[in-house]
């Protein structure tokens, strides 16, 4: 490895506050890590992190040379990004992370399409529905669906989509089709439950907290169970479009104005974007559209993207 090598492992262990994550992030070994650091501790001829037993302290000099350091490597992704948009410059390694069901979905063919088209790049893709540091754990770009906490990263919104009530025709047979959201209240509701949130279904003039034997923090779970015949779902339209046409499920209460979902992409700040990162981003809204494709096939009708 290079010095500069050596100052990017330096940054990345000041930045995460830990040789462990900092190794994980650089895709090295702890020990490799800490060996460079001593590297550049014994180039420089000064301390720059105190090791202790319980944590890492930056010294005075390190607290300089880290600003300095996060300069130089901050101003070379700003030149590769100003001069470079090619096809060359779309290499290396590019770290994604998105939600489980909707990854599975629609995000892991296009990262297929993609490296595909960029035989260059060396990807991780991560599904899971935990809200990833992207800092932290080193991610170049995630896919977050529905509302953002206040952060430090930039938030792009790629499309949007319907949240749509729906069972199977078997279960609409047994109890009847219910002709307002009132009547809910009456039906077996399959609910979505995501840590300690309040999962109310709400409405223009009611909020309705529905009832039912089936509650689960997975979307393909309550899926299933509704193609089953156990009750009615409140699902996004990436989770049920292709049931609809197939016929295991029905869409009920239509009239009634649905709950949007934003799909973002989400990505640290910096004046210019790595073009690897860029060029993903806009592979995603091309594909998925606004409204997005599953919703054009399923012929539903757009509803403002604004």
């Amino acid at each position: 490895m290079n010095q500069l090598d050596h100052i990017a492992a330096f940054v990345k262990v000041a930045e995460l506050g830990s040789y462990t994550r900092a190794a994980e992030a650089l895709d090295l070994s702890r020990t490799r890590v800490s060996r460079i650091v001593m590297a550049l501790e014994e180039t420089l001829g000064v301390r720059l992190i105190q090791r202790t037993t319980r944590r890492l302290h930056l010294t005075a000099e390190g607290e300089r040379y880290l600003a300095h350091a996060q300069a130089i490597l901050q101003a070379l992704d700003e030149a590769a990004a100003d001069v470079g948009s090619g096809i060359s410059e779309i290499s290396g390694r590019l770290r994604i992370n998105g939600p489980m069901s909707f990854g599975m979905r629609h995000l892991s063919p296009l990262v297929a399409r993609f490296m595909v088209a960029y035989p260059g790049l060396d990807v991780r893709l991560d599904l899971s529905d935990r809200r990833v540091d992207l800092l932290e754990e080193g991610y170049d770009v995630a896919i977050r669906i529905g509302s953002l906490p206040d952060s430090s990263l930039i938030a792009r919104r790629l499309t949007r989509c319907q949240m749509l009530f729906c069972a199977s025709p078997a279960y609409l047979e047994t109890h009847g089709v219910p002709a307002n959201a009132e009547a809910l209240a009456h039906h077996r509701c399959l609910r979505y439950r995501s840590g300690l949130a309040n999962n109310d279904w709400r409405f223009e003039n009611m909020t309705l907290t529905p009832q039912g034997p089936l509650e689960s923090n997975n979307g393909d779970v309550l899926t299933h169970a509704a193609e089953a015949g156990i009750g009615i779902a409140h699902q996004p339209s990436f989770l049920v479009t292709e049931s609809i046409i197939a016929g295991r499920l029905v869409q009920v209460l239509p009239q009634i104005p649905p709950k949007m979902l934003d799909i973002h992409a989400i990505y640290p700040a910096r004046r210019f974007l790595p073009a690897k990162v860029e060029r993903f981003i806009e592979v995603l809204a091309d594909a998925w559209g606004s409204p997005p494709h599953w919703e054009q096939e399923m012929g539903l009708s757009p509803i403002s993207q604004q």
